[in-house]
């Protein structure tokens, strides 16, 4: 690329660039080509992250192999670092239009790929809920489960006992929050000024977690979290829901973002004026009977594998058990060993010295003639 000057000024900097883009132009990574227009400052600091991420990102591949592979094993780092598609990995060093690119892509696919991991993740949490109901129930008595089966259905009921849920970006939801949250006369409700005073950063569009606060109203009426019949994460997917609702029917490209121009178009649609209620995530059907059973299926599956591994490591734990058994026998011989070797050089240094003498002893009766000498080595 053409080496950077600190002292040049672009004709046009990469803001209002990004402020003139529209949304496909961001998605498809069509604005990283006006990555020159960035200032001198912003690509030293974006080449010096980049630099970083390369380096976490070998640690981590460095640590991944080092658990799954033999020592001393040569390692083909570049390679390794083509399966991460958020940076460009034949340039390890400058932060490229490249990088960018791939960056944008990356995350538009993160962001489409959320909603359905998050609806994935609350029906395995409600199936684990209905699961641990069950196993608890089967664990009582005839009278104890009839008195818990007639509690549940009594907190059931009292939990859809709540005012009417409006149906998420219809004119009575809508009303309703410029007459409560934002003190107006619903009688002068005026759909221009409504998305103005909601678009609160002013960047002329509302985005999912400005559309998220405008159910707030809605959520209340039906969740609080001092009711034991009131279950906050099921709050958290029935957000998620309306904001989908909401985008299904006004967000026309598909690009995450309700500009003026669609969410007035859908105030024009029939279905804004229309007066129906909204069905709660308790009224639908969240996962179905044969869906759990799958799931239980699983559970029973872990839960086997984890007693598998329990009674392994049982037996690990007798074994290191009765090696230390055997360990502390043979640390009490050897103990006894020096012990006794000990107390054979204590003994042996206190007894008195002996010594080989030599003694002439008197000579006995010999025969006639002869003269009888004995010699004799005795101990002294």
């Amino acid at each position: 690329r053409e080496p950077r000057s600190p002292g040049s000024q672009p004709p046009l900097h990469f803001r209002e660039k990004l402020q003139a883009a529209n949304a496909e132009d961001i998605k498809s990574g069509k604005l990283s080509k006006e990555l020159d227009f960035v200032s001198h400052h912003v690509r030293t600091k974006l080449d010096e992250l980049k630099r970083q991420e390369v380096s976490r990102l070998r640690m981590l591949l460095k640590a991944k192999m080092d658990a799954t592979m033999e020592q001393n094993v040569q390692i083909d780092h570049l390679g390794l670092l083509k399966q991460f598609e958020h940076l460009d990995p034949q340039n390890q060093h400058t932060f490229e239009a490249r990088d960018l690119e791939l960056l944008i892509q990356a995350a538009t696919k993160d962001l489409e790929n959320y909603d359905a991991a998050h609806h994935e993740e609350f029906k395995r949490y409600e199936m684990l809920k209905e699961h641990e109901r069950r196993e608890y129930l089967k664990s009582l008595d005839e009278e104890k489960r009839r008195e818990e089966e007639a509690r549940f259905q009594e907190l059931r009921q009292k939990h859809k006992e709540h005012p009417k849920i409006n149906v998420p970006g219809s004119r009575d939801q809508l009303k309703e929050v410029w007459e409560e949250t934002d003190g107006l006369d619903p009688s002068e409700f005026n759909p221009k000024t409504f998305f103005k005073l909601h678009d609160t950063n002013s960047d002329g569009v509302l985005d999912e977690q400005e559309l998220e606060a405008l159910f707030t109203k809605e959520l209340e009426k039906v969740y609080d979290p001092r009711n034991e019949e009131d279950d906050m994460l099921e709050m958290e997917e029935e957000r998620l829901r309306m904001r989908e609702h909401v985008m299904k029917n006004v967000d026309l490209n598909q690009d995450r973002l309700v500009t003026l121009e669609e969410f007035l178009k859908s105030t024009e649609k029939k279905e804004f004026n229309e007066a129906g209620g909204w069905e709660t995530v308790d009224e639908t059907q969240v996962y179905s009977e044969a869906e759990l059973q799958r799931f239980e299926a699983e559970l029973a599956a872990q839960e086997a594998e984890l007693g598998r591994r329990a009674e392994q490591l049982k037996r690990q734990h007798q074994d290191l058990q009765e090696q230390q058994v055997r360990l502390d026998a043979q640390k009490k011989e050897y103990q006894q060993a020096v012990l006794h070797m000990e107390q054979r050089k204590t003994q042996q240094g206190e007894a008195p010295a002996e010594e080989l003498k030599f003694q002439a002893q008197a000579p006995h009766a010999a025969p006639a003639g002869k003269m009888a000498v004995q010699d004799s080595w005795v101990l002294s």
